[in-house]
């Protein structure tokens, strides 16, 4: 049976260290403030804070053991004076001494932020070991060829530490009108999606000039760009959870990045998944159960309820209430937050990825913070179950 990470035994968490066409997958492409009103092997792990880390661990990250890892606030509405640049790269040098797997950022035309790869390119330079990753990427905003390039760069200036998260867009304000911005047609987009992910790994392992002929990619004699640090290139995780997403994330994909507000959803997500990657054989590549999910640790005595509230309307212009029918939400004491991402672990999740539903950059400071305190509790939990 291929590699895929399952419930079955507890991981520990280890620390410190860093198409259908019209389907509607739902996928964690509504980053934070998308509200338009508001290979040679890896490099050797070696020093800092993931020096500890076993050595046999992918640099994707969720083989056997949870991570651990954050959103980065590359969205101006985050810094009420302005978006600070150093504050950016601060904030994610904090969360590699805190301990935290990885740092992510997302993706969207529709409002102000520092762009996503040149996010991780600045981040790249400026740590060492922990992951990098995009929660998630919308490659239909760029053309595939250029695409293969920019990541490829980026792959090789973190010494081969980029995952990318991909999603094809959300239904709705939040997708469509993204999509007319960069003038990729909105009709089959999963077909698109899985096309030039195609494309990518072919120019990424093959010697000779590419030719390409998809159902919607037509390239003729592309010549190879950079090659990324490992052999076939980052590790890329899908977002989505309809039956046509997941059958296309064990047959196409390293990994699985979506958001359910259940945890039994993400289960039985995760089953079918399993079943399709057992059905393909997929070569025996790994496969990285992940989660997107919302965290606010708090005392308050309405469990942050005020905050989440604002929050979702800031993001999304909508109340929590219907967030939290979309998206998963951990919110309240620290022992509560942890419970609720155990129960994530139990249906499967290895690699935990935190929004902090904060309101401006000194909130999502405390809020890193936080979260790094939450590691020890995670492990109790987690070696307990």
């Amino acid at each position: 049976m291929t590699n895929v990470n399952t419930p079955n035994s507890a991981p520990s968490l280890r620390g410190p260290g860093p198409d259908t066409g019209q389907d509607a997958d739902r996928t964690p492409d509504m980053g934070p403030d998308t509200n338009p009103g508001t290979r040679p092997d890896p490099a050797p792990v070696s020093g800092g804070a993931a020096g500890n880390r076993s050595r046999d661990l992918e640099r994707d990250g969720t083989v056997g053991d949870l991570r651990l890892g954050v959103f980065v606030p590359t969205v101006e509405s985050a810094w009420p004076d302005g978006l600070d640049p150093r504050g950016v790269l601060d904030f994610g040098v904090r969360a590699e001494r805190l301990g935290l797997d990885s740092l992510w950022v997302n993706d969207s035309l529709l409002s102000p932020r520092i762009e996503a790869m040149t996010a991780l390119a600045a981040l790249a330079a400026t740590t060492e070991q922990v992951t990098l990753g995009t929660g998630t990427l919308l490659p239909a905003l760029r053309t595939p060829v250029q695409a293969a390039h920019t990541i490829a760069s980026v792959d090789r200036l973190s010494g081969g530490r980029l995952v990318l998260g991909v999603g094809a867009g959300f239904p709705g304000r939040f997708g469509e009108p993204v999509y007319a911005m960069a003038g990729t047609p909105w009709p089959r987009r999963f077909t698109r999606l899985d096309e030039t992910v195609e494309l990518w790994r072919r120019l990424w392992t093959e010697q000779q000039p590419v030719t390409y002929e998809g159902r919607i990619l037509r390239f003729d004699d592309v010549p190879p760009p950079l090659r990324p640090v490992r052999p076939q290139g980052p590790p890329i995780w899908l977002g989505g959870a309809t039956p046509t997403a997941l059958a296309r994330a064990g047959r196409l994909y390293d990994g699985w990045f979506p958001y359910p507000p259940d945890p039994a959803e993400y289960a039985a997500g995760l089953s079918a998944i399993r079943a399709e990657v057992d059905r393909t054989g997929r070569g025996g590549r790994p496969f990285s159960p992940a989660l997107f999910v919302n965290v606010l640790v708090t005392d308050a005595a309405d469990g942050g309820r005020s905050v989440l509230d604002a929050y979702a309307h800031r993001t999304y212009g909508a109340p929590i209430a219907w967030l939290e029918k979309i998206q998963a939400v951990a919110a309240g004491p620290a022992g509560v937050v942890a419970e609720r991402l155990v129960s994530y672990v139990a249906a499967g999740v290895r690699h935990i990825v935190a929004r902090c539903a904060a309101l401006n950059a000194a909130g999502q400071r405390a809020q890193l913070e936080a979260l790094a305190a939450l590691r020890p509790l995670l492990d109790a939990r987690v070696t307990a179950a």
